[in-house]
C-alpha cells in the first residue's frame, strides 16, 4: 500500500470545497468533532453513523455545498478502503485461522510451560505480543483474558500483575504497529513508508510495553488487588481437534508478514535502486497485500491443515472471520471520509498556516491532536484517522524516517486514557470483575503510560535520525 490513492485525491481536489476563512474553517472541524461525539457518546449512536453526518455537518457549518461536501465524503471513504479494506480482511483470517486451529493455544502453553512465579509477567507480555500482531485488539481481548483468569488462578497472583502486561502488549501492538487498521490508515493519509513505520513501531514498542506492561504491573497489583473473579473463569469448550500446528510453524507463521516487509524495508535502505532485481522482488514481496496475502496462504497448511481440517472447513474458517469485520471497515472507512472533507475544506492547510508560527514541533502537534479526539471519541482508531487527516499537510515535505514517526505520534496519542467513553474500558471492567476507579487506576493509567511513554521515545528518535 502507498501513499497513491491520497495524492490523487489531493491532485483532483486542488480547489478546496470551500473559500471560507481560517476563522470559519476552525469553527466548523470543532463544531464537526462535536456533532460526532454527541452522536457516539450521548446518543450512543454508531461510530460509522456518527463520522458520516459529522462529516456533512463539517461541510455545512465551513459554507461547502452539499454536493461537494458529500463527493469529498465517499472520495475519501473509497479510498480509505482501497488502501486498508483488503489488509484487515486479510489480518481477520489470519487471526480466525491462528484460533480455530489452536495455534494461539499452542503459543500460550509452551511459554506458559517455561514460565515461573517472577517471569510469569514477561511471559505473559510476550503472549500478548506475538499474538496481538495478526489480531483486532477486542479479539485478542476476547482470546487472551481467559488465558489470564485461569493463569492467575492456577498460580494464585494478583490478577493485575498477570493482566496488566497482557492488556499492555496488545494495546501497544494496536495503536503503534501495522497491519492494524489506525496505524495502516495513518501510513496512507501520512504517506509514509509502511516497512520503515513497522521497524520504527517495534523499535519504540518494546521499551514501552515494558515499562507500561511488566513494571507498571507491579503497582498496578498494590492499587487494586484482586483474585480473578470465578464467575468470570471460563470453563474452556471440549476441542473436537485430533492435534494442534507446533510451536515453532505457528510463530513462524504469524512472523512471516512482519519479516517479509522488514526485509523490503531494509533492502530500500540498503541496495537504494529501483532498477536493481532484488529490490524490485523484495517491492513486491514485502508490499503489506503479499506479505499478508502469503501468511494466510500459508497459514492454510502451517495451522489449518496441521489441525486437521477439510477444505470445507478452511472455507467456513475463512468465511466467518470477514462477517465481524464488516462494522470495522465501515468505521475505518467512515473515518477517511471524515478526513477528506477536512482535507479538501481547507483544514490542514490552515493548520499549516497556523503551525508555522508556533513552537511546537509537529510530532507533539500530532499527538497532541489524538489525545484530543481519543478523550472525546473513545475510539482509537477514530482518534487515529481524524489526527492523521488534520497534520497531513506537515508530512509533505518530511524525511521518511519522520514521517514514519508521525504516524506513530499519533498512533500514540490514540492509547490516551481510556475512560467510560471506550469500549474496551468497559470490556476489561466487566471481564476482571472491577468497579469504575479500580479500571481507572488500572487501564486507563496503563494506557496513559503508553501512549506518554511512547512519545518519549519517538520523540528521541527524531533527535537522532
Amino acid at each position: 500500500m502507498t501513499s497513491l490513492s491520497v495524492e490523487m485525491l489531493a491532485a483532483d481536489a486542488v480547489e478546496p470545497i470551500t473559500s471560507a476563512g481560517n476563522a470559519q474553517l476552525g469553527i466548523a472541524v470543532l463544531a464537526g468533532i462535536a456533532v460526532i461525539v454527541l452522536l457516539i457518546t450521548k446518543f450512543k449512536m454508531h461510530a460509522f453513523l456518527a463520522l458520516t453526518i459529522g462529516s456533512l455537518a463539517l461541510g455545512s457549518f465551513a459554507g461547502a455545498a452539499p454536493a461537494k461536501t458529500i463527493a469529498s465524503f465517499t472520495a475519501g471513504l473509497g479510498s480509505t478502503v482501497a488502501g486498508v479494506g483488503v489488509l484487515i480482511a486479510l489480518g481477520a483470517i489470519l487471526g480466525k485461522l491462528l484460533a480455530d486451529s489452536g495455534g494461539a493455544d499452542q503459543i500460550v502453553d509452551t511459554i506458559l510451560a517455561k514460565a515461573n512465579g517472577r517471569t510469569m509477567p514477561w511471559a505473559m507480555v510476550l503472549i500478548a505480543s506475538i499474538i496481538g500482531l495478526p489480531l483486532f485488539f477486542e479479539v485478542g481481548i476476547v482470546l487472551l483474558i481467559p488465558v489470564v483468569l485461569l493463569v492467575a488462578k492456577r498460580g494464585n497472583y494478583s490478577l493485575m500483575r498477570i493482566g496488566i502486561p497482557a492488556l499492555a502488549g496488545l494495546s501497544v501492538m494496536h495503536g503503534l504497529i501495522p497491519p492494524h487498521p489506525g496505524p495502516l490508515v495513518a501510513i496512507d493519509a501520512l504517506g509514509a513508508n509502511l516497512g520503515v513505520t513497522l521497524a520504527l513501531g517495534v523499535l519504540v514498542a518494546i521499551p514501552t510495553v515494558i515499562i507500561a506492561g511488566p513494571v507498571f504491573s507491579r503497582y498496578a497489583a498494590r492499587w487494586v488487588d484482586i483474585k480473578a473473579p470465578e464467575k468470570m473463569i471460563p470453563q474452556r469448550p471440549s476441542e473436537d481437534l485430533d492435534r494442534r500446528p507446533s510451536f515453532g510453524a505457528t510463530l513462524a507463521t504469524i512472523l512471516l508478514p512482519v519479516v517479509l516487509m522488514l526485509v523490503k524495508a531494509l533492502v530500500d535502505i540498503v541496495v537504494d535502486d529501483p532498477e536493481n532485481h532484488v529490490q524490485r522482488v523484495t517491492d513486491v514481496i514485502g508490499s503489506p497485500l503479499i506479505a499478508l496475502l502469503a501468511a494466510v496462504v500459508v497459514g492454510m497448511f502451517t495451522l489449518g491443515r496441521a489441525a486437521g481440517f477439510t477444505k470445507g472447513r478452511l472455507s467456513t474458517t475463512v468465511e466467518k472471520s470477514l462477517a465481524p469485520i464488516a462494522g470495522v471497515l465501515l468505521i475505518v472507512g467512515a473515518g477517511g471520509g471524515f478526513k477528506q472533507t477536512l482535507i479538501d475544506a481547507g483544514v490542514g492547510q490552515m493548520i499549516l498556516d497556523f503551525s508555522k508560527d508556533w513552537s511546537i514541533p509537529a510530532l507533539l502537534l500530532g499527538w497532541l491532536i489524538a489525545v484530543a479526539i481519543r478523550l472525546a471519541t473513545g475510539s482509537a482508531t477514530v482518534a487515529t484517522i481524524s489526527a492523521a487527516g488534520l497534520v497531513a499537510p506537515l508530512a509533505a515535505d518530511m524525511s521518511t524516517s519522520h514521517a514514519a514517526l508521525l504516524v506513530l505520534a499519533v498512533g500514540a496519542g490514540s492509547l490516551f486514557f481510556s475512560h467510560v467513553n471506550d469500549a474496551g474500558f468497559w470490556l476489561v471492567k466487566e471481564y476482571f470483575g472491577m468497579n469504575v476507579g479500580q479500571t481507572v487506576k488500572t487501564w486507563s493509567v496503563m494506557e496513559t503510560i503508553i501512549s506518554v511513554v511512547a512519545l518519549a521515545f519517538i520523540l528521541l528518535l527524531s533527535l537522532v535520525l
